[in-house]
């Protein structure tokens, strides 16, 4: 269960971390609320993936981690900004470390 509110946690903040690109600077009032309800869904959540005994560290790591890359694809895929070699690698290591992290046991 932890897992899934993990899970949960990320998909809120990558729609708050899109809406908050798309509410220029929060001049956009819908894009600008959802940020704010996206952002307190993704902390709400995390906190109970963290009460269900997860530990902080991979749980801030998968959550920061899987976010990030999301939000680089989106970025994109969808708001046109630009792909280099060493932004997917960057990527690459991000995902590495949180990969490295879960192997070394991160829930109960």
């Amino acid at each position: 269960m932890a897992w899934l509110m993990l899970a949960g946690a990320i998909v809120a903040e990558i729609m708050a971390t899109t809406a908050l690109k798309l509410s220029d600077g929060f001049s956009h009032k819908g894009w600008s609320l959802l940020v704010l309800a996206g952002y307190g869904t993704a902390f709400f959540l995390l906190a109970q993936a963290l009460k269900l005994h997860m530990e902080v560290g991979t749980a801030y790591a998968v959550w920061s981690g899987v976010g990030t890359a999301a939000i680089a694809a989106i970025g994109v895929l969808f708001l046109g900004e630009s792909v280099t070699p060493a932004k997917i690698a960057g990527i690459a290591l991000i995902i590495g470390g949180v990969l490295v992290l879960n192997l070394a046991g991160g829930a109960h």
